[in-house]
């Protein structure tokens, strides 16, 4: 994990905002299919396998990028927890080590929940591509 990635973690609301910005694709995919998609008028002018194939690839490595940096932001928070415990068995009277841990608990049930989020919009989003890719894929 770089120094960016770790910046990243350990700012939930900048973790959350790069996420939704790697969710554009799932939250434009009717647009998208409506855009790249042709209508009878246009069939000639597009071939719609190549356009459904392509999407299909951008939307996998979309999915695999995303997950790959909720997960390291599960494992970062979850390091540092083990590193905040530590601490706090050390010196169990320390205020700030114990407001820090309950704080990063925190962050790491919510980094969690967007692992459940994620499979909401990706499930989302196939529903609407094989919908309307379906017979282009046969």
């Amino acid at each position: 994990m770089d120094l960016t990635q770790r910046v990243e973690c350990a700012d939930f609301q900048l973790f959350q905002a790069n996420l939704k910005s790697m969710r554009e694709i799932d939250d434009k995919i009717i647009n998208t299919l409506n855009a790249k998609l042709p209508t009878d008028f246009r069939r000639d002018e597009v071939d719609p396998s190549a356009t459904c194939r392509e999407l299909f690839a951008d939307l996998t490595a979309t999915y695999t990028q995303r997950e790959k940096v909720i997960k390291g932001c599960i494992s970062f928070s979850a390091n540092r927890i083990k590193n905040l415990a530590g601490e706090k068995e050390k010196d169990p009277n320390n205020v700030s080590v114990i407001k820090d841990l309950r704080r990063e608990q925190t962050t790491l049930r919510m980094l969690q929940s967007e692992l459940s989020v994620e499979e909401i919009v990706k499930e989302r989003s196939l529903k609407v591509f094989h919908e309307r890719c379906r017979s282009f894929l046969s």
